[in-house]
């Protein structure tokens, strides 16, 4: 496939070189084409002299862009970008572990699942344990409530999940969101930290990872 070929994958390239994570739920068009093998590689020959490639989860539920190789500049970058996530890990994890929790589910959530906040909310109303849990996490500086009101706090989580692209919101107007195949991605990722026994995750994050995996 040449380079013309690929001037009607221009905006998924864009799409993929800031960082975004394309799955059937956030994108089917875009991710039926990264489904294609031809595809594929023609975006991976474009990338190659970034040292950049297409990846995929263990289930190729999403893609997103890896490294081709791990040479000193790419270990720096992600070091660094590890750095920055794993202070996220930590009450994402909570997050996934208290949703699996209050709603009953007998697993870890997965893409396309629903989810809605008045359900949460309603759980949590008559259980103090669950509605400390909220408060704490709610409070935490990656989802940065400043709000005392349940209603508010886990409508903060909701809002700032969706902005980091763990939940699509399909309607505006309608408090109901979508789990994305980011949350995949999660928690291969946090099979990799736990593997790596020199990267920074706390025991309260372990235990909270174990629970989950």
């Amino acid at each position: 496939m040449s380079d013309m070929s690929l001037l009607p994958h221009g905006p998924l390239l864009e799409r993929l070189l800031a960082g975004e994570f394309i799955c059937a739920v956030s994108d089917e068009s875009a991710f039926k084409r990264l489904q294609d093998d031809a595809t594929r590689e023609a975006i991976d020959s474009y990338l190659r002299p970034l040292n950049r490639r297409v990846a995929s989860s263990q289930e190729e539920g999403v893609y997103f862009l890896a490294w081709r190789q791990l040479d000193d500049s790419a270990r720096d970058q992600l070091a660094r970008q590890l750095g920055d996530t794993v202070n996220s890990l930590l009450p994402l994890l909570e997050w996934l572990q208290l949703v699996q929790e209050a709603l009953g589910r007998d697993s870890v959530l997965s893409p396309g699942d629903v989810l809605k906040p008045g359900e949460l909310q309603a759980k949590s109303e008559d259980n103090p344990s669950l509605r400390e849990r909220i408060e704490r996490l709610a409070t935490d500086s990656f989802f940065g409530s400043q709000s005392d009101q349940l209603d508010a706090q886990v409508k903060q989580v909701f809002k700032r999940l969706r902005e980091h692209g763990y939940l699509l919101q399909p309607h505006s107007d309608r408090q109901v969101f979508l789990v994305t195949g980011k949350v995949d991605y999660l928690l291969e990722l946090v099979r990799f930290i736990r593997d790596e026994e020199h990267l920074p995750v706390d025991d309260e994050g372990e235990d909270t990872q174990e629970a989950l995996l």
